[in-house]
């Protein structure tokens, strides 16, 4: 495959599509292969889907992308993929994807309805949002917090597992704390040097973004704590020690915010998350403990 293409559909990206095994580690079926195998699946149609986004975003942005000062070297936009060939990839890339989905159905041994619909709308609301909604300041953030939510409701279909409240707030929150980081370097480049990312950045500022990354970072750990002592969840578990994984919460939360307000290489959240030694000890360490009190 040509490795303009491998660029355009952005492959690095596709880590933001693990949310999709969320349901089925926190339902203790991650060492369960009839809840594996149907994931898999679902994680790689998710993949196709959002490399289809961002062909057609950047076919939609091209122009605006030559003016960015790290965006300018995308494919579309430095000429390097044509535009009949970013939309031949993102066309054959959604093929794909929804037959993916429809082994899954085959797998599970009825039509996955519901999880066709999920990725039918995720499509729907990033076209939206490439297109309208990433210029409307905040509607923007939560756009991008909600096709996090339907990433672990894909996962929640794919295998049959019902679905907390707790993963829903949890993940939306979260997803929201990244996004408004994200924004925040966008206003950063802005002020820096005038280059206006996008329409909107101009309704946001770095006071206001400071604010609200505290406030989010704030209801995200406290979330995640009423969680992990909450009475159903400690019956469901049974163990009262959930709430010792809170402390690498805290600790990736207050990292991330010091890399976005401190060091201000937000920019990116799957290159944060690849490339920084002290997150990866957070996750490593938060598995770790998960998995000795779900699975020991």
């Amino acid at each position: 495959m040509n490795r303009h293409i491998i660029r355009l559909i952005r492959p690095y990206q596709w880590l933001k599509n693990i949310f999709i095994f969320t349901p089925l580690f926190f339902d203790r079926h991650a060492n369960d292969w009839c809840y594996i195998w149907p994931c898999i699946l679902v994680f790689i149609a998710f993949c196709l889907v959002a490399s289809g986004i961002y062909c057609f975003n950047d076919i939609h942005d091209a122009e605006a992308d030559r003016q960015h000062p790290t965006k300018r070297i995308r494919p579309v936009a430095s000429n390097t993929v044509s535009i009949r060939m970013a939309y031949t990839t993102m066309g054959t890339v959604w093929i794909i994807a929804f037959v993916l989905v429809a082994l899954c159905s085959f797998y599970s041994g009825y039509l996955q309805k519901g999880l066709i619909g999920t990725l039918l709308f995720y499509i729907i609301i990033n076209i939206a949002y490439c297109v309208k909604l990433k210029q409307i300041a905040i509607l923007d953030v939560f756009v991008i917090a909600t096709g996090f939510v339907l990433r672990v409701v894909a996962g929640g279909l794919a295998t049959g597992i019902i679905l907390s409240h707790w993963i829903i707030l949890t993940t939306f929150l979260l997803a929201l704390f990244l996004a408004v980081a994200k924004r925040r370097d966008d206003v950063a480049i802005y002020e820096n040097s005038g280059i206006k990312a996008r329409k909107n950045v101009a309704c946001y500022n770095l006071d206001f973004l400071n604010q609200t990354i505290g406030i989010l970072g704030s209801v995200t750990i406290m979330c995640y704590i009423l969680y992990t002592v909450s009475y159903e969840v400690v019956e469901r578990i049974g163990s009262h020690n959930l709430y010792t994984t809170s402390v690498f919460v805290l600790a990736g939360i207050l990292r991330y915010m010091q890399i976005t307000i401190v060091d201000q290489r937000s920019g990116s959240p799957t290159m944060v998350l690849l490339h920084d030694h002290f997150v990866h000890v957070c996750i490593i360490g938060w598995i770790v403990a998960f998995v000795l009190i779900l699975y020991a």
